[in-house]
């Protein structure tokens, strides 16, 4: 794994978890930590030991706080479509990384960190939390997905909402809304999202990744594309080791021992 200045990996296979580490600034987003979240996420992705990623922030105030507005207020039109672009693709690298993303989210994730945790595929919040699309207040819009995967998971009107009056909400409305999975008391948040994570990478790597390819694909067609999807990575499950081993293991009454292939 390359040296970062802005993120931390840690790798405890099969879980790695990576850390947005600019606390003094509450983990804004810049260039370099656009890339260095790009480089460490492509290095994730091939690593066959690690099958979920755990992204959190570093110390007790942020997730991530939103752009670094100091560099923001340098943009010009070419700039900011650039930079969108570049936080569009690093988005999409999390979301389509083949192995499950779990946002734990400590603290603020405001703009660009929710945007990164819509991203994620699981949202473990604390209580403290506060979660929210604050960019028209800077006189912008949400530019890393943020009109497009908010309206998606909570749907138009409250996407609507949150981003036409960049209100923050609580942990427990982000849950009402079904914007977060779960919430903790902050003492057990990572705590809950290390058990999370080690009940899914104890799941096979293979079923994990149609399961979540038939989710997300199938929500981008219709009904009876995403049915056909599903049938077709039930019969890919069905050709491997796995699936041999996950049947024979619940006949026999014991724990599968998944191989991943």
């Amino acid at each position: 794994m390359a040296n970062f200045e802005n993120i931390l990996v840690e790798k405890q296979a099969p879980v790695a978890t990576v850390t947005l580490n600019r606390p003094k600034v509450l983990n804004a987003l810049n260039r370099k930590t656009m890339d260095e979240l790009e480089c460490a996420f492509f290095e994730l992705r091939d690593d066959d030991s690690i099958k979920v990623v755990l992204f959190t922030g570093a110390g007790e105030k942020a997730f991530i706080a939103g752009a670094d507005i100091n560099e923001l207020t340098t943009y010009g039109p070419a700039d900011g479509t650039r930079f969108a672009h570049k936080g569009q693709a690093v988005l999409a690298l999390i979301e389509n990384l083949g192995k499950p993303v779990i946002a734990v989210i400590n603290g603020f994730a405001l703009g660009g960190g929710c945007e990164i945790a819509m991203a994620c595929h699981l949202r473990l919040a604390s209580s403290k939390a506060r979660l929210g699309q604050p960019e028209i207040n800077l006189g912008v819009i949400p530019g890393f997905g943020g009109t497009q995967r908010l309206a998606r998971l909570v749907g138009e009107a409250r996407a609507m909402e949150l981003c036409l009056t960049g209100d923050f909400i609580t942990a427990d409305e982000a849950f009402a809304m079904g914007l977060v999975n779960k919430v903790f008391a902050p003492e057990e948040l990572m705590d809950g999202a290390k058990a999370m994570a080690d009940k899914i990478a104890s799941k096979g790597a293979l079923t994990v990744r149609y399961c979540m390819e038939a989710v997300h694909r199938g929500l981008q067609g219709s009904l009876t594309e995403g049915l056909n999807l599903e049938a077709n990575l039930f019969g890919l499950c069905c050709a491997t080791e796995d699936k041999v081993e996950g049947t024979q293991a619940f006949l026999a009454k014991r724990k599968p021992e998944f191989k991943n292939k």
